[in-house]
């Protein structure tokens, strides 16, 4: 069956592997396709990655990095699913995310392996295990859910499907299983059927199965249906079913009847079997689709078989449900991705004609609305009316397809029928069916709703409206308004009569919605009517209505000026002022007119609307000047400066202060330029200074940056205004700092009598002129001093401030500033007082009133200065009676006691209170004895240090310094280059030391020579101490600090101070003795003390003498001495007497080292002895593996099965490892034997070359390294047998593959190779690789057999890859038929024309030529053929025809050769850039019988003769009449005659003449005229002749039978009656036909083939 004609079309819609899909990944556990927008597909190689290929846009895939088992794409959104198996274990990890949000939405860990997966809705995946199916949400935190168990029959089955209903209360699972021994290659298929509420299960034998729903008449609730589909195997027969059964039959309502239907396989597919089931709801069909690619189409209602073919040579793998067009995806194994779907223009007449199953037709041409059963059903409608079966002829109308009886005929039919008495009308019935059906069309309404109306029903009208039961229409509007204005009006909304519905809002008042009404609709309303019929009723409408207008998108539909007119024509002033308010809100230019206007009219008629406008300052495009003067008129004073521009005027409105705000006024001076401002303050100032002032100093502080200060304060200088001065510099005194300003504050403030705040100012500003101020103010003489006290005491002016006050006696103020103002600079008073001569009492009352607060020390100078100290001693004995415990009051007082001589040593040694260096420093000059009583109590070194030195007082200095024990101070008098140094050290030695009974005072000392490097001088210092029986005789510091300073100074001695002193360190002199190479001291210090392991360390590494240290250690017999000396000789090589030494250590810590001397030494013998004794001592690995290594290396073989038998650590691996490394072949075997190593036991066993063995062993092993290197081994040894073996356990892996062949080709082993490669392809396991790397061995070795392989297994063939090996090799044939297979047809061509006598082949030749599009190369071969009217080389000539533009020859072909697409060809070229070519185009069309597109085409180039000749050879009278109008229209008179006289033969005489006549083209249409009246005149004459001779005729033929009967009657009479009569006039002895008629001709027609029956073509 031609594909145009089939019920169903196929189209590919994408090829997996054009988009770079691997055609390895093309497969059922790769691919994912949930629904018709997705393809979703797990690569693997190179990388780990998921691509994603949207159905919309499929050549962008997203390719994404992603590592999973499985991943599935969400049916609706970019939700990816993943699933991933967690190593190790058995457990699946699943994974949802969001690839537009890239975030994951949701996770969950599966306790069990999931087998199978799907979504079954966008929410939720289905997720079976080997144990039961659970569903989960991918909403909120749920976890999967478990819905049931998996029955049985689906053990160890391969789960192929999940499918569920749309309410998910039945649920499917469908595996499938190895077929029945007795036909094996026939797959199993089974199904288990779960319903979620009965909670049951029922087990089927099934290999497809889907859900769908089916209304059955009688039942308003739809039946949920389930079709399956089975092959089965028994008995020796095999049986192929589908059935449809409903699941969960609804009581008392009518069921759907099960139905069944046989599959009917060919017999090439009877191993085939159903892989998927999808069921099209929109056109009630059920598609079973095969592996092998057939596909059943059956009805779903009927079960009858609809249509069968094969949509695919690949096994299909993959389908899903094209909901949308009611078809499906399929994908086959090659990657093609299918669309079916119905062919609708062709199912039902498939249907009706080829499987004559009318009542099937009509049925499915009703419920998909489909057409091609019109006949079939007006037909059967007429039927149903004749019965008087008005019901299901309305029914059936209702449902009849595309509508094709929903007209006005129809409802004319009903209306016809008469009314029967208590029986419903027809036309009612008809009306509720099809309101039952859905919506009634435009007409159907408004003939219903007139029956309505007409009862009164109004209710009913509102229902259906309400559920969209009837279609909108004006007329309908109109029948309803007579009854309901409200839903006339929706109706009309409804229907968009958009003049009716304006009316209708304007009649409800309800302007607004008008303008958005036409808005949404776009349709323009007279807007100025609508406002002005506003403005008569409500005002205030009119403003809203009219904003509205100029918030309309395009602007206002009505000038402004027009709105505002007529608001102010109703004198509506404040309507019209809040109106434009609101529209000249944006300010712009183009309203200037409109911002004066609005202004004005406010400031004549409400100055305060206009004022509140004008401080909004919303406007700025008015006419300022104009609105400046109205705005004086009105009194606005404020407004008119704001608008006027002129000094004059300004200067003439600003006086009038008193109707001014004064702070507008303020603020309009900062808008004037500063000579202006000025100017208008002076005469502010000279018309009314004392009134104006305010304002004057409020504008100059504000706007003193722009005034400048200066010009203010000249200003005010100028009116003599201190007043004014006083308040303008005050506000601008806090952010000033210049000095002229605050003087001239101060200097106004004075003035004005302002004393506080002269006061203030003093105090607080740091900017005016000090110097400057004060003199002021001594001269203002102020009767407040207090202004002056903070000058002079903030500045430093006290004595001058001490002098003016005493000299205008002002002594109140003097004790007030001592007590209250600043005590601390009473010193400076007391000083200049006395310089004044004042009286001491004055003096001593006013020290004595400030007491504490006086400072004493800068008063005491100031005192001595004047040599007045004794004035204070009152003073600060009462200090101290008081509790002083200041230093400066002591320090006064110790000086006055010293100059007085008043037992100064009484005080300096019990007064804790004065400052030592003070006093002592005083003392100095007077008594040097003091000075060191004083500054020994202060403890001040330097100072003591130096009195005494330069009074030659060292006993003094010594003492001090032993008792002071301060390292510092030791170090300063030890230091060398103090002069004084020997004196010091002799009086510290002869008298502070021996006088001294403190052992840290000793101590001290002695530390101080030892950081002096005084050694000399401490022997004999502690010589004195240590060996002389003093008190220190036996102290443990001195000792040991003897000897060490012997040992640093005089060695000589150490050695006798040892054997006389016992109490010292001994460990730690020992250590320093070592140290400072006195070897012989040391091991006596540390004999003497028994720290033999010291000892004998001394002896072995400062001495070297191992002997010694034998010796030694055989005296002490200590295990810690054995294992010093083991070490010593472990160092020096002496292994084997080491490990002897080690052993009598009992030492198992140096095993480390002593295994790597043992090994370096090769005593493994002595090695053994020492690893026993470790093994006793510690459990290390390293031990135990040495141990087994030492007994390899002895040939302990024995020994080393019977220790690896026995407990041990040993790292048998490494060991093991080592052994192999070290070639010790034997005990290694034992090794790995016992640790099940059986890859290295492998290869050990091949360096034995013991090659079974290791084979046997790789197969334990079972690792590609293991059996690559037994495999090589065998080859090498020529054990071909066993290196195949082997080498079937490496092919397997595509990686190394290649790596046995080079490996065995490199040693010329070819045969042997290609038997390796034969055998592995019936490997279970067998990949592309190895058919690849076979088809490269035959290429090379074996050519004979090249394409009888490459034939075998094209399709499991790396195709590029042996294209090369063919090429390297020269195998031609086989070159070709790869790249034919590879589909590059260039490379194929190029092979077989360079390499003719091996490659040639004539019909390959050609049709490689044809698909590589080289069609030239054999044009010459393809014209000489072209007779034979092919279709491909008709195509392929007109291609090249048309691509060489030569159209001559391109008509000629299309003239003599019609055997090929004429309709696709004349497409490609009628765009095409030459015109020549589009007229053939034009041409093909019209050869086609496609005599429109012809004459577009024609018309569209300007060649309007093609166009005529076009119309005149199609006889279509419309066509002619249409080209005349056309020609009318461009204006083309000469074209409009030539066209009455081409088509003279089917244009009617009236059509021409009456659009000649119209279009004033009488004289162009005349040639036409004259000759249609020609013809006429002689057609009516050659009847009027026909006729004649017609007559002339009848009358020779009557005279002719009167004289036959008159001799018949004659010779009746001579003859006798046995003769027979003679034949009749014109008949012979046979039947002749008639002639035909002869063609008709003439009219313009061409000859007519007959009918029915197409001219046949040559073949």
């Amino acid at each position: 069956m031609a594909a145009a004609n089939a019920p169903l079309s196929m189209k590919e819609t994408l090829t997996l592997p054009s988009i770079g899909i691997n055609p390895q990944f093309i497969s059922f556990t790769h691919v994912t396709m949930e629904s018709d927008k997705y393809i979703c597909v797990r690569e693997t190689a190179p990388q780990n990655s998921v691509v994603i290929i949207d159905m919309s846009m499929p050549m962008q895939p997203l390719r994404r990095p992603i590592t999973a088992d499985s991943a599935l794409m969400n049916p609706n959104t970019r939700i990816l699913a993943l699933k991933a198996q967690l190593p190790g274990t058995t457990q699946d990890h699943l994974q949802i995310f969001n690839i537009e949000m890239k975030a994951k939405v949701k996770s969950y860990q599966m306790p069990e392996q999931v087998v199978f997966w799907k979504w079954i809705s966008p929410q939720k995946l289905a997720l079976v295990t080997q144990t039961a199916a659970y569903h989960w949400s991918i909403e909120g935190e749920s976890e999967p859910v478990k819905m049931f168990e998996r029955t049985a029959n689906l053990a160890n089955n391969q789960i192929i499907n999940y499918k569920c209903d749309s309410n998910e209360k039945w649920l499917v699972l469908i595996g499938i299983a190895p077929g029945s021994s007795e036909r094996p290659q026939l797959v199993k298929g089974n199904m288990q059927l779960f319903s979620v509420d009965q909670q049951r299960s029922q087990a089927l034998e099934a290999h497809a199965a889907s859900f769908a729903t089916f209304k059955v008449p009688g039942n308003e609730n739809p039946s949920t249906l389930i079709s399956f589909a089975t092959k089965t195997f028994n008995a020796g027969q095999i049986t192929s079913k589908l059935h449809v059964i409903e699941l969960g039959a609804q009581p008392g309502k009518p069921s759907f009847t099960k139905k069944q239907a046989d599959l009917f396989f060919p017999p090439d597919f009877a191993d085939d079997f159903p892989v998927s089931m999808q069921i099209s709801q929109k056109y009630g069909l059920i598609y079973v689709i095969t592996k092998q690619g057939l596909l059943f189409v059956y009805d779903l209602e009927t079960a009858t078989a609809v249509y069968r073919n094969r949509i695919s040579p690949d096994p299909i793998f993959l389908t899903t449900e094209a909901s949308s067009i009611g078809g499906f995806y399929a994908i086959n194994r090659r990657g093609q991705v299918l669309l079916a779907t119905v062919n609708e223009a062709t199912i039902i007449p498939f249907i009706s004609g080829q499987l004559n199953n009318l009542e099937l037709a009509v049925n499915l041409a009703k419920r998909g609305n489909l057409p091609g059963a019109e006949n079939l059903v007006v037909q059967r409608f007429q039927e149903l009316f004749s019965q008087t079966k008005y019901k299901e002829a309305a029914e059936l109308a209702a449902e009849s397809p595309q509508g094709i009886l929903r007209t006005p005929d129809t409802v004319a039919k009903f209306q016809s029928v008469p009314v029967q008495a208590g029986q419903t009308p027809p036309l009612l019935q008809y009306f509720g069916t099809l309101l039952t059906r859905g919506k009634l069309n435009a007409f159907e309404s408004l003939e219903l709703s007139r029956l309505v109306v007409n009862q009164n029903k109004k209710n009913l009208l509102e229902n259906w409206l309400a559920e969209d039961k009837l279609e909108c229409s004006e007329e309908l509007g109109d029948l309803v308004k007579t009854v309901d204005n409200d839903l006339a009006l929706k109706i009309y909304i409804k229907a968009r009569a958009t003049p009716k519905v304006v009316a209708a809002f304007a009649e409800r008042k309800e302007f607004d919605k008008i303008l958005i009404y036409s808005k949404q609709v776009g349709y323009t309303p007279d807007y100025l009517f609508l406002l002005q019929t506003i403005l008569r009723t409500d005002p205030q409408g009119a403003v809203n209505f009219a904003l509205m207008m100029s918030q309309m998108e395009g602007g206002c539909p009505v000038d402004y000026n027009t709105i505002t007119d007529l608001f102010l024509q109703r004198n509506l002033i404040r309507e019209a002022t809040a109106f434009l308010l609101d529209v000249l809100k944006p300010n712009v230019p183009e309203h200037g007119y409109l911002q004066t206007k609005v202004l004005e009219i406010n400031l004549v008629t409400f100055p305060n609307v206009a004022d509140a406008i004008l401080a909004n300052g919303m406007f700025s495009h008015y006419d300022r000047p104009r609105i400046g003067q109205l705005c004086e008129k009105a009194g606005l004073y404020i407004r008119a400066l704001q608008h006027y521009t002129e000094l004059p005027d300004i200067k003439r409105v600003i006086v009038n202060t008193h109707a001014i705000e004064p702070q507008s006024l303020v603020e309009f001076f900062g808008t004037l330029s500063r000579e202006w401002a000025l100017e208008c303050m002076k005469d502010l100032l000279m018309v009314n200074l004392r009134a104006n002032l305010q304002i004057i100093v409020q504008t100059a502080k504000e706007y003193c940056e722009q005034l400048g200060v200066d010009a203010c304060i000249k200003l005010f200088e100028q009116f003599k205004s201190y007043e004014g001065l006083y308040f303008f510099l005050g506000s601008y005194l806090s952010s000033s700092e210049d000095p002229d300003i605050h003087f001239k504050y101060i200097e106004a403030a004075a003035k004005t009598g302002q004393i506080k705040e002269v006061e203030r100012v003093t105090r607080e500003s740091n900017f005016y002129d000090a110097e400057k101020t004060k003199n002021f103010l001594m001269e203002a003489k102020l009767p407040d001093a207090r202004p002056l006290i903070n000058v002079c005491d903030r500045f430093g002016f006290v004595p001058d401030l001490t002098h003016y006050l005493y000299t205008n006696n002002m002594l109140r103020y003097i004790e007030g500033y001592v007590q209250k103002v600043n005590p601390g600079n009473a010193p400076l008073v007391v000083g200049q007082l006395l310089d004044d001569e004042c009286p001491e009492d004055f003096i001593k009352g006013l020290i004595l009133s400030v007491r504490s607060l006086l400072p004493v020390e800068p008063l005491v100078d100031e005192c001595e200065k004047r040599n007045c100290l004794r004035l204070l001693t009152q003073f600060l004995e009462h200090l101290v009676s008081e509790g002083s415990q200041d230093v400066h009051v002591h320090n006064a007082l110790g000086k006055i006691i010293i100059e007085s001589n008043n037992n100064p040593e009484h005080f300096l040694t019990t007064n804790p209170y004065y400052d030592s260096r003070v006093v002592g420093k005083y003392c100095e000059k007077r008594d040097p004895t003091l000075a060191v009583v004083a500054y020994r109590r202060g403890q001040c070194d330097d100072e003591l240090v130096n009195v005494t030195n330069k009074n030659s007082l060292f006993k003094l200095q010594a003492r001090y310094v032993v008792e002071r024990m301060d390292a510092d101070l030791w170090e300063k008098v030890l230091n060398p280059d103090n002069e004084y140094r020997r004196q010091l050290i002799d009086q510290v030695v002869s008298t502070a030391l021996p006088e001294s009974k403190s052992p840290e005072q000793v101590s001290a000392a002695v530390k101080a020579f030892m950081t002096a490097d005084l050694p000399h001088e401490l022997i004999e210092l502690l010589e004195k101490i240590v060996l002389q029986n003093s008190a220190f005789s036996g102290n443990f510091n001195l000792q040991n600090l003897l000897i060490l300073t012997a040992i640093k100074a005089d060695p000589s001695r150490v050695m006798d101070y040892i054997n006389r002193l016992d109490n010292f360190d001994g460990p730690a002199v020992g250590e320093v003795a070592v140290e400072a190479q006195l070897y012989e001291e040391a091991f006596a210090i540390f004999k003497k003390f028994n720290l033999n392991v010291q000892a004998v360390n001394v002896l072995l590494d400062n001495l070297n003498s191992i002997d010694r240290a034998v010796e030694f250690a055989f005296r002490v017999e200590e295990d810690a001495v054995w294992s010093q000396v083991a070490k010593a000789q472990l160092r020096v090589g002496d292994v084997s007497e080491a490990i002897e030494s080690f052993i009598r250590a009992d030492d198992a810590t140096q095993f480390l080292d002593v295994i790597k001397a043992a090994e370096d030494a090769n005593v493994y013998q002595d090695l053994v002895r020492y690893l026993l004794m470790v093994r006793q001592k510690t459990k290390e690995p390293k031990v135990d593996s040495e141990l087994i290594y030492a007994y390899a290396k002895i040939g302990g073989l024995g020994e080393i099965e019977e220790f690896i038998l026995m407990p041990n650590v040993a790292n048998l691996q490494n060991v093991g490892d080592r052994l192999y490394d070290e070639a010790l072949y034997e005990a290694a075997k034992i090794i790995f034997a016992f640790i099940s190593n059986w890859a290295k036991l492998a290869i050990t066993l091949v360096k034995l070359q013991q090659f079974q063995g290791a084979v046997d062993a790789a197969r334990k092993a079972n690792s590609s390294k293991t059996w690559k290197e037994v495999c090589f081994a065998c080859v090498d040894a020529e054990e071909f047998r066993l290196a195949q073996i082997c080498g079937l356990n490496i092919i397997i892996q595509v990686d190394d593959l290649e790596e046995v062949s080079e490996y065995y080709q490199n040693r010329g082993c070819f045969s042997e190779l290609i038997s390796l490669m034969e055998s592995g392809l019936g490997l279970e396991r067998a990949h592309m690789g190895i058919f690849t790397e076979l088809g490269v061995l035959y290429a090379r070795y074996r050519p004979e057999k090249l394409m009888e392989h490459i034939k075998l297994f094209s399709t499991r063939l790396n195709i590029p890859k042996l294209i090369r090996a063919c090429d390297e090799q020269q195998h031609w044939k086989e070159l070709t038929y790869l790249y034919v297979q590879y589909d590059e047809f260039d490379n194929a061509a190029t092979t077989i024309m360079n390499h003719s006598p091996e490659a040639w082949d004539h019909m390959q030749f050609k049709d490689i030529v044809v698909k590589a599009g080289h069609l030239r190369l054999v044009k010459p071969y393809m014209v000489a053929v072209q007779s034979n009217n092919v279709a491909a080389v008709n195509e392929a000539l007109n291609e090249i025809y048309v691509e060489e533009e030569d159209y001559d020859r391109l008509r000629e072909s299309i003239d003599l050769h019609d055997n090929f697409d004429q309709i696709g060809f004349a497409q490609k070229i009628e765009k095409h850039e030459l015109l020549e070519m589009r007229r053939v185009a034009a041409y093909i069309y019209k050869k086609a019988g496609r005599w429109k597109q012809s004459i577009a085409l024609s018309k569209k180039d300007n060649h309007y003769r093609d166009a005529m000749e076009t119309c005149s050879q199609s006889g279509d009278r419309e066509l002619a009449e249409e080209l005349l109008v056309y020609f009318i229209e461009q204006r083309k008179k000469e074209c409009f005659a030539a066209c009455l006289f081409v088509c003279y033969d089917v244009i009617r005489p009236d059509v021409a003449l009456e659009l000649a006549w119209i279009n004033n083209m009488i004289d162009f249409a005349f040639p036409y005229l004259l000759q249609f009246i020609r013809e006429y005149t002689g057609k009516v004459d050659e009847l009027v002749k026909d006729k004649i001779e017609a007559m002339n005729q009848l009358k020779a033929k009557e005279e002719e039978e009167k004289d036959v009967v008159a001799q018949q009657n004659m010779y009746a009479q001579l003859l006798p009656l046995a003769l027979p009569a003679p034949p009749m006039p014109g008949m012979g002895g046979s039947f002749a036909p008639p002639p035909p008629p002869p063609p008709m001709s003439g009219m313009g027609m061409p000859p007519m083939a007959p009918y029915g029956m197409p001219p046949m073509g040559s073949y």
